[in-house]
């Protein structure tokens, strides 16, 4: 009797530390779950916010673009002017 005594304790300690180790293991894993969670919201933010700073890049050249374009046509005008002068220049 004594030893079935001594057997249910040691069986309620193993149950017992077993219970604690598995509610230590679930908090270490909510913990890198919660942990997970964030980085992964961090990656997010920073994605959105490179996605952000690349339309804004883009919105910029398409500006740069059009402006140049707006050069080059002032420039050809320019050129074709300067080449009716120099032809009216030589006829004369």
């Amino acid at each position: 009797m004594r030893k079935l005594t001594i057997a249910g304790f040691a069986l309620a300690t193993a149950l017992t530390a077993g219970c604690a180790s598995t509610d230590e293991n679930g908090m270490d894993a909510m913990a890198t779950a919660n942990s997970a969670e964030q980085t992964a919201s961090n990656a997010m933010n920073t994605a959105n916010n490179a996605a952000s700073t690349a339309r804004s890049a883009q919105q910029t050249a398409e500006q740069a673009l059009a402006a140049a374009k707006e050069a080059q046509r002032s420039a050809d005008e320019a050129n074709e002017r300067a080449r009716r002068m120099l032809e009216r220049a030589s006829q004369k």
